[in-house]
């Protein structure tokens, strides 16, 4: 455990942190799933808002999230 102040405050937003980017990656994920499974206008628009929020938060890189959306609507096709 942390003995300075601001270590533990550290711990404590970290902790913070991870939770809320685990929960979103759980989200990102479900949705690039359901995307790929079925392909509808609406999953594929669910699965690009979920991509450019998760890089706009870098959560995942840019370049990643462009790569998925490619991927994704090449397969819609």
């Amino acid at each position: 455990m942390p003995i300075i102040r601001s270590a533990i405050k550290k711990v404590r937003k970290d902790k913070t942190r991870t939770a809320r980017n685990k929960k979103r990656e759980l989200i990102l994920k479900t949705l690039i799933k359901k995307a790929r499974k079925e392909k509808s206008a609406k999953n594929l628009q669910e699965a690009f808002s979920a991509l450019d929020k998760a890089a706009k938060v870098k959560l995942i890189h840019p370049n990643k999230a462009a790569r998925l959306k490619s991927r994704l609507s090449k397969k819609s096709k």
